[in-house]
C-alpha cells in the first residue's frame, strides 16, 4: 500500500465533518455501498466493526454525508463479497473523486438540483435524451432560457433569475468539449413549435440546434406529430450512462426538481422507452431539414 493510500485512510480516520449538503453523486455512492451491504446480509454493526467505527457513521457514509476513501470501499466490497470487479472499482473512483466543479460556484443562488444535473453530465460517459415541451437544457440559447425562467410563478428576483440563466447556458460546455462524449437528443416537435422567447429568439435557437447537430459526438433527432403516439408520461427524459451499466442514471423532469433513478428495473424501462422512440424518430438529416422548415414556418 503506497504512502498515499496510507495518508488518504489517516485523514479519514481522523473524522472529517460531514457533509451538510451531498450531491447527488456523493449519495449515489452511499446507495451504492447501503444496497451491497443489504444484499449481502449484513447490518450496519457489522460494516461498522471492520473499520472500528460507531455504527453511525456507516448510516452517515450511506446517506452520501460523510466522505469515504477508496480503499475502504474495496474493503467493504470484499467483506460482502461483491463479485463485480469492474463496479467495485468504478464505485472506489466516484468515492476517491475531489473535484470541485463549475457548478459549485453557484452553490447557494440555483436550485441544488441543477447543480446535479450539470454534475451529472459533466461525469457521464454519454448521454440519451427524449424532451418533448422544452428542447435540451444544454442546448438552450441564453434568450430562450431566460424566457423559460421568466415564466416562473412566483418571478424570481432579477439576481436569482440571472444565476439561473448563466448556469443554463455554462451547461453547453460538456457538449464542446473537443473530444466531446456522445450525446443524443430526441426532441419532439411541439417543443421545436413553442415559441419561447418570441418568434426571433426562437429562430435563433433553431439555428442553435442545427449548430450542435453538426457536431461530430452529437445526434440530434426529431419526432414529429405524425408520429403514431410517443412513450412515456410526457416528461423529459435523461439517461446518464456511468463507468459501469450499474452506475447508469435516469434524470426526470419535475416542478418540484429533477429526480434520479438508479435501480435496474427503471434503467430497463427507460433505455427501451428511448429505444423505441428513437426508431420512430426522423433520421438525422431529416431532422436537420424538419428544423429548416419550423424556422421558416414560425
Amino acid at each position: 500500500m503506497d504512502c498515499w493510500t496510507l495518508r488518504g485512510i489517516a485523514m479519514d480516520a481522523w473524522g472529517m465533518p460531514p457533509r451538510t449538503t451531498p450531491s447527488a453523486r456523493q449519495e449515489r455512492v452511499g446507495t451504492e455501498l447501503r444496497k451491497m451491504r443489504n444484499c449481502a446480509g449484513r447490518t450496519t454493526a457489522d460494516a461498522a466493526a471492520l473499520f472500528g467505527f460507531a455504527r453511525t457513521k456507516i448510516t452517515q457514509i450511506e446517506k452520501g454525508q460523510y466522505p469515504i476513501s477508496a480503499e475502504r470501499v474495496r474493503m467493504l466490497a470484499s467483506d460482502f463479497q461483491e463479485s463485480d470487479a469492474a463496479f467495485v472499482e468504478a464505485l472506489a473512483d466516484m468515492a476517491e473523486e475531489r473535484h470541485r466543479g463549475w457548478w459549485e460556484e453557484f452553490r447557494g443562488s440555483v436550485p441544488v438540483g441543477f447543480l446535479d444535473i450539470a454534475e451529472l453530465e459533466y461525469f457521464s460517459r454519454s448521454m440519451r435524451t427524449y424532451q418533448i415541451s422544452h428542447v435540451p437544457g444544454a442546448m438552450q440559447t441564453e434568450e430562450y432560457g431566460r424566457a423559460i425562467f421568466q415564466d416562473l410563478h412566483p418571478p424570481l428576483p432579477p439576481r436569482l433569475l440571472e444565476a439561473r440563466v448563466e448556469h443554463r447556458v455554462r451547461r453547453s460546455a460538456f457538449l464542446m468539449r473537443e473530444e466531446g462524449e456522445p450525446y443524443s437528443a430526441l426532441v419532439h416537435e411541439a417543443a421545436l413549435r413553442m415559441l419561447f422567447g418570441g418568434r426571433d429568439a426562437a429562430k435563433r435557437q433553431m439555428d442553435k440546434l442545427l449548430e450542435y447537430s453538426e457536431l461530430p459526438h452529437v445526434s440530434l433527432r426529431v419526432v414529429t406529430f405524425s408520429t403514431n403516439g410517443f412513450m412515456g408520461a410526457g416528461q423529459g427524459v435523461v439517461y446518464a450512462n456511468g463507468p459501469v451499466p450499474r452506475l447508469d442514471t435516469v434524470q426526470l423532469d419535475a416542478v418540484g426538481g429533477p429526480a434520479f433513478l438508479h435501480e435496474q428495473k427503471h434503467m430497463e424501462n427507460y433505455r427501451h422507452m428511448i429505444d423505441r422512440m428513437t426508431d420512430r424518430a426522423l433520421s438525422e438529416s431529416q431532422s436537420r431539414d424538419a428544423i429548416t422548415l419550423i424556422k421558416k414556418e414560425i
